[in-house]
This record gives C-alpha cells, sequence and structure tokens, in this order.
C-alpha cells in the first residue's frame, strides 16, 4: 500500500495544491527557458509545504491549446519527467505528490509517475467517451491499466475524473453521475474525481455527497472549492486546489500564499 492510500485510511478532507506548470517546449506559448520552468514548479512546492497543504499535482496547464494523447511529443513527457523529480526532490516522502498530462496522456502520465517516483495520476477519459475541447476523448481503463501493470507500476494510483469539466457528455446524458462513478470502480479506479462544468467552477455538493455513498474508494472534489464555499464539502476525501489558490483567483497567477494559509487554517479549525 502507497502512501496516498495510506492518507485516505487514515484522514478526510486532504488538500491537493495544484502547481501547473509554465508553458512547456514546443507549445505556443513557450518563453525560451526551461530553467526557469522548473524553478517556478520547484517555488510552488515550496510555498505549499510552508503552508502544510496535504498533497501536490503537477500539471501542464499552460500548454494551451491542448492536444490529444496520439499528438503529445516527446519533449512534454521528458520536461513533465525533469519538472516532476525536481519537484519530488523537494517534497517529503510523507506527502503524496501526483500528475496529469492534459490532454488525456495517462499513460505518458504512469510513466513519468513510475521514473518520478510519484503515487498517483489524475487521468480523464477513464470510463465512457465524451468530447472535450480538443476533440473526441475515447474510453482508456482497459488499455490503461494493462499498461501500468505491464511496466510493473501498480503502486501508482489511478484517480479519474467523471463527467468532465471542459467536455460535453450528450452521448452519455442517459448514465448519470452515481452510474458513472460506479463504472468507474468497476472498472479499478483507485478514486473517483468530481468537478464543475469548468475550471474554478464548483461542483454541486449534492453531487459529491450521493457519490461518496454510492462508492468505496476516495472522492475528491477537483474544481471550484474556495474558503467560501468547502464547508459544503467538509467529510470529502480530498480537494483539489488550482484556482483559489492563485492571486485573484486566476488559474494563471502566481500562488497567494496568504490565501493558502487562509484555506488551511479553515481546514484545521473545521477539522478539530
Amino acid at each position: 500500500m502507497n502512501t496516498l492510500q495510506n492518507i485516505f485510511k487514515t484522514k478526510l478532507n486532504n488538500v491537493f495544491g495544484m502547481i501547473h506548470a509554465k508553458p512547456l517546449p514546443g507549445t505556443p506559448l513557450y518563453n525560451g527557458s526551461v530553467k526557469q520552468i522548473i524553478h517556478s514548479a520547484c517555488r510552488e512546492a515550496e510555498i505549499y509545504l510552508k503552508c502544510g497543504v496535504d498533497g501536490i499535482i503537477i500539471e501542464n496547464m499552460h500548454d494551451i491549446p491542448y492536444v490529444r494523447a496520439k499528438d503529445i511529443s516527446p519533449e512534454i513527457v521528458s520536461m513533465m519527467t525533469r519538472i516532476c523529480i525536481s519537484v519530488k526532490q523537494i517534497i517529503p516522502e510523507h506527502i503524496p505528490c501526483g500528475l496529469q498530462i492534459l490532454a488525456a496522456a495517462n499513460e505518458e502520465a504512469i510513466a513519468v509517475a513510475q521514473a518520478a517516483d510519484l503515487q498517483f495520476i489524475r487521468a480523464e477519459g477513464f470510463i465512457f467517451g465524451h468530447v472535450a475541447d480538443e476533440g473526441y476523448i475515447d474510453s482508456c481503463a482497459g488499455k490503461l491499466l494493462r499498461y501500468r501493470k505491464s511496466i510493473g507500476a501498480q503502486n501508482i494510483c489511478i484517480f479519474t475524473d467523471i463527467k468532465k469539466k471542459h467536455s460535453s457528455h450528450a452521448i452519455t446524458q442517459d448514465i448519470d453521475l452515481i452510474e458513472t462513478a460506479k463504472a468507474a470502480t468497476f472498472f479499478k479506479s483507485d478514486g473517483i474525481i468530481v468537478t464543475g462544468t469548468a475550471t474554478g467552477q464548483p461542483a454541486k455538493s449534492f453531487d459529491v455527497n450521493e457519490i461518496k455513498k454510492s462508492v468505496n474508494v476516495p472522492v475528491l472534489v477537483g474544481s471550484g472549492v474556495t474558503i467560501n464555499n468547502v464547508d459544503e464539502y467538509i467529510g470529502t476525501d480530498g480537494f483539489i486546489i488550482g484556482s483559489h489558490f492563485k492571486k485573484y483567483g486566476l488559474w494563471q497567477n502566481d500562488l497567494d500564499e496568504t490565501i493558502i494559509s487562509e484555506f488551511m487554517n479553515h481546514i484545521k479549525f473545521k477539522c478539530n
């Protein structure tokens, strides 16, 4: 059992802070400095540690517009590996660290996690298909779990978005969130992530609570959590927070250490 699984066995309301890596080489917004990308990610890791978050997730959020996994080029995977290794060197072993590679580059994320000794990935398109900004995303659970097994990475958890944000789910409109969550666990997802419709948009607390009652794996809120609404989700396994921890609540901005500290103090108060 890895560190992440141990954490979810012993406590609820875990806070995972997002590190949005600066634009990577080959993407439209890349500024030409690999060192600056790594320095920025490590600096954000240090801030999160200082503020006492429970875990960290690294993501190539600035690589807009995203491409699907089949079009992910080698420099993205190699840079994410380098960033993750650099951040992992700062993070104590007891604090779980994971990653996501947009868009739906889940096998690549597993490979990076194994190379960088990370504990989990955030996967999209795990079950059912949907239409995302980048185009059609097909389900990948069978292929992904076989890949994880083939490289001996079963200790890396796979947390899966259901009815993912920034996507159309018209083709599965007859399948509700509860059944989708159950299908994900049936296909061996290690955890469920519930989001709103877009980055920074909150999930419905009713949906989160109902899913929590319906599955036997950790359930996390993956978007829109703030200090003003987090009380609606208390008792959930975890919160993945990006936008709220940034200056002015915008995911593109730098971290706001004051906001992060206030949020963590609020969580500690609510949970004591």
